[in-house]
């Protein structure tokens, strides 16, 4: 759509004449977000790359000439005069400064680095003390400087209430101003739409919701929006013993992409304050607590002042190119658990911090009045179901809404609700002998944890364990849980994975609204069963359960805020270790907070200094290579083969803890390496959004066809190879070979060649369903013989290209098969040889057929061994490029497992088996169309 510019002026003037207007008074202090779109709002469109329509909001975030850099600020400090002639001031160059940071990030005590500094090992090093080195790290280059401030309570406290904070501000000037967001920062609201007539609306990010748009609608002409992230959660800080907690805010930008804010390597999250955790002296546990909520909410208040000036009159910050701009800092998200959102909120206990929900309405099956910020103000003097708090911190903070800024976070909403709820309630009618035994009898997967010893044991557990328990959950109980039951946990088992995806379409808002209603539909089942249990393990007939009541406020949050995904609280909970539980662990037990903020201060400025001498030395040596005239034309800047592979093998994916080997870029440096210098054919290589990779060496270097035959059990093996021959010399290089058809040649069929190379393990790599430019850790699929343990042999199974014309993950399982792969070889051919498969490698499957229909219930395809008319499976060779993804599939062990049944033969006892769709996210959407 588009408007004139008249128009624009006129809506961005009235706009911009009384901001506090344009929100309407049911907010108590912003838009009304229940009202629609923003009609007369001004965009310009824009078609991607990706086949979406998108409309930028026109005017938003101008700059104001110019600002400052971060290097400006390393230049501006007061030993800029000696950093002219040495770069490494106050060290006496790069090593002297290697060898600093080392010891500053070792954890080795003063006493230790002393003993370290006293050996005789010839370096010429600027301290000789562990006392020089602090001192000489006292003069870097300063972040966000910590304060203090002594809190005076009407209430006598055990020890004196001591506030250490940092100016959010800075915090968020400095994460603003950060290099390594130069180019991930996005400063423009937008609405982004399938198709060209705006019928269906996409959300990812913050600034594709409403509520981003809104407030810039809000904001004078040409300001910029910094969506303002904070998230506070009580940690434990002392080891084993003692009752030491730590109150830690975080704070961060929803400007930057998800995908860059959710890594732990980004180091985007700062703290900005260690919120007080005093013991009142007070009779009453109750008051207690009162009298903590409202120190932490007054806290709250003196720390985020500055913020929440910035949100109402604006104040010129620079970003990373050294662009200054007019900044507002509204409230986006604050990511806490339950109890936390339930404090912030002001809201007492069995009620719902977002909606106008009582206890008794937890189960309802929609979605009641969301809580507005005004009502929550207005019931404080009424005292009506509030936690005893009389002034909020969010009640100045200009467009700041509980139930906007309280958004979903999966952690502690989705997979501990899983956990807490869903787990017992499969046990309880499994049994927890059965549930135990069904998971120890799965075969393991490499790289994901099996459960040797079941899962009803489990107490406390991490979210890594909950989404993999959740893998396999529904698929293991299948058969042993009434249908009704199993119908309502799978809905909402659909309900989570569908609120993951970090991105939604309206068509995608309806399964989630569907799958929800699907589940309130079925509960009764659950209850009727006396599956829901308390304490004392009595049965429980109410749904008063607050995670399922903020289920109905994930669609409204994801229309205003974008997805949950980019909420979870993963990665502030990593920020706990490395901010607060490590510098904790190398105090001495006494004083946490201050030597904390001590250590903390000592790290960012050791950051701050590696990455200025880091950008400086690069800028020197690029200023060298020009100096020496090095043509540019002479080389060809796309070609990598000069460059190492291990140099472009690795990245890193949020979520992922270590780094992810790229195989799409070793197989893109390989392609232009000379011939000779590689070996054919190659061990890494790319079909369309699918990586293979095979060791360079072969498990089995050489074996003839019928050993091959006989050590895998593999009687067909050479007519399977001869009819593949035939199809290829029949059809060419790049036919998609069919598997399951009629068996041609004979067990005696004479071949071109008489030996094979064998491979134990393929590694497959797929990118992100949503997003193909992310690649997903590779994963590795089994084909190995039969060994003393295994023996029936190792062999995962794949999803398959089964019919040209047809793609993964784009048409699902349309056109593809699941099989199992039984063999990976490559023929060695005689000397002369030029047929088309020479240097190939291939793969002998055995193949399952499945159902057209999912079984009710579960929604699974049911899986069968595909066999002759004499009764022996199904199996054909075709190329290892027909391989599209590793795909779980799981036993059904029916009403009651057979006992026989073991981790090692599970697989090839079993008769019929589940196609496990919930095993990896990336597959469930496909195997959902």
């Amino acid at each position: 759509m588009n408007v004139d510019d008249e128009d624009d002026e006129n809506t961005y003037r009235d706009s911009g004449h009384d901001r506090s207007r344009d929100w309407s008074e049911d907010t108590g202090g912003g838009v009304d977000f229940n009202e629609g779109g923003s009609a007369g709002a001004l965009i310009d469109e824009e078609i991607p790359l990706t086949g979406d329509f998108i409309d930028w909001f026109h005017g938003a975030s101008q700059s104001y000439g110019a600002g400052h850099t971060f290097l400006d600020l390393f230049h501006s400090d007061e030993n800029s005069v000696h950093r002219a002639r040495n770069l490494y001031y106050p060290f006496s160059g790069r090593k002297d400064w290697e060898l600093a940071s080392w010891l500053l990030h070792s954890g080795l005590s003063m006493g230790k680095i002393d003993s370290f500094l006293l050996l005789e090992m010839g370096l010429p090093l600027s301290f000789s003390l562990a006392k020089e080195l602090r001192g000489r790290a006292e003069m870097l280059l300063s972040g966000p400087r910590w304060m203090s401030q002594v809190i005076k309570t009407m209430h006598p406290t055990k020890s004196p209430v001591v506030l250490y904070w940092r100016d959010p501000l800075d915090c968020i000037s400095s994460i603003l101003n950060h290099p390594r967001f130069h180019d991930q920062l996005d400063f423009t609201p937008c609405k982004i739409y399938t198709t060209a007539q705006r019928l269906c609306r996409v959300y990812s990010e913050w600034m594709t919701g409403d509520d981003a748009w809104k407030m810039q609608l809000a904001l004078p002409r040409g300001a910029t929006l910094l969506g303002t992230i904070l998230s506070s959660n009580k940690t434990n800080i002392s080891m084993m013993t003692g009752d030491r907690v730590a109150h830690p805010l975080l704070i961060n930008l929803a400007n930057i992409p998800m995908s860059t804010r959710l890594k732990t390597s980004s180091n985007s999250f700062m703290l900005t304050a260690l919120l007080p955790m005093p013991k009142f002296l007070y009779k009453k546990k109750c008051m207690r607590g009162v009298l903590e909520d409202c120190l932490v909410h007054q806290c709250l208040d003196i720390v985020l002042e500055p913020l929440k000036q910035a949100a109402c009159v604006g104040i010129m910050l620079s970003d990373p190119v050294g662009h200054s701009r007019y900044c507002f800092t509204p409230l986006a998200s604050y990511i806490v658990n339950t109890p936390e959102a339930m404090m912030v909120a002001t809201i007492g206990g069995k009620t719902s911090p977002v909606t106008m929900a009582m206890f008794k309405q937890f189960g309802d099956p929609f979605q009641h009045k969301p809580r507005a910020g005004s009502m929550t103000l207005t019931q404080i003097t009424a005292k009506f179901r509030l936690n005893g708090v009389d002034k909020p911190f969010w009640q100045d903070w200009l467009f700041a809404d509980p139930s906007h800024f309280l958004t979903p976070e999966n952690l502690h909403h989705i997979h501990r609700e899983f956990f807490d709820h869903d787990v017992k309630w499969i046990i309880c009618a499994v049994k927890e002998a059965e549930i135990d035994f069904r998971f120890s009898a799965l075969q393991p997967v490499t790289g994901f944890r099996h459960f040797h010893g079941g899962i009803s044991k489990l107490k406390q557990v991490t979210g890594r364990a909950q989404r993999d328990i959740q893998r396999s959950i529904i698929a293991v109980s299948a058969d042993a849980v009434p249908s009704t039951v199993m119908t309502a946990v799978r809905a909402l088992m659909d309900f989570h994975y569908l609120v993951q995806s970090p991105r939604i379409n309206d068509h995608d808002i309806e399964r989630i609204l569907a799958a929800l209603a699907e589940f309130h539909a079925n509960k009764h089942a659950i209850t009727a069963a006396g599956l829901r249990h308390g304490k004392g393990n009595k049965p429980i007939d109410n749904w008063y359960i607050p995670k399922i009541e903020l289920m109905q406020n994930i669609v409204p949050s994801i229309r205003n805020t974008g997805v949950t995904m980019q909420w979870s609280a993963d990665a502030t909970e990593h920020v706990h270790i490395t901010e607060i539980k490590d510098p904790a662990r190398s105090s001495n037990n006494n004083n946490y907070d201050s030597q904390i903020c001590r250590h903390l201060d000592h790290a960012d400025k050791c950051r701050r200094f590696d990455l200025a001498t880091s950008l400086l030395d690069l800028r020197l040596r690029t200023s060298l290579d020009q100096h020496l005239d090095i043509d540019d034309d002479a080389v060809d800047s796309d070609d990598d083969d000069g460059i190492p592979a291990d140099l472009l093998s690795t990245v890193k994916c949020p979520g992922y803890a270590c780094p992810i080997t790229d195989y799409f870029a070793i197989a893109k440096v390989l392609q232009h390496r000379d011939v000779g210098t590689v070996p054919l054919p190659l061990r890494t290589f790319v079909v369309g959004y699918t990586a293979f990779h095979l060791a360079y060496s072969p498990s089995i270097r050489a074996i003839s066809v019928d050993d091959a035959a006989i050590k895998f059990g593999l009687p067909d093996l050479r007519p399977a190879i001869a009819d593949f021959l035939r199809h290829e010399d029949a059809h060419g290089y790049h036919h998609v070979h069919p598997l399951g058809g009629a068996r041609r040649a004979g067990s005696d069929a004479s071949l071109p060649f008489d030996n094979l190379q064998i491979w134990f393990k393929l590694r497959l790599q797929n990118t992100e369903f949503h997003d193909s430019t992310n690649v997903r850790p590779a994963q590795t699929l089994n084909c190995a013989p039969p060994s003393d343990i295994w023996t029936f042999g190792r062999y995962d199974t794949v999803i398959v290209n089964n019919e040209d014309g047809h793609s993964w993950p784009a048409d699902g399982l349309c056109g593809h098969v699941i099989a199992q792969v039984r063999l990976i070889m490559c023929p060695i051919t005689k000397a002369g040889t030029h047929e088309g498969w020479k240097d190939r490698f291939l793969t002998y499957m055995q193949r399952f057929t499945s159902n057209s229909k999912r079984e009710s219930a579960t929604q699974l395809h049911l899986l069968k061994r595909a066999k002759r008319s004499n009764g022996t499976r199904v199996g054909d060779v075709i190329p290892v490029t027909q391989l599209r993804a590793p795909i779980n599939v799981v036993p059904r062990f029916g009403a009651s497992a057979d006992p026989r049944l073991t981790q090692y033969n599970s697989m090839e006892h079993a008769s019929e088996f589940w196609l496990n769709k919930y095993w990896d996210k990336n597959i469930f959407f496909p195997l959902s169309m």
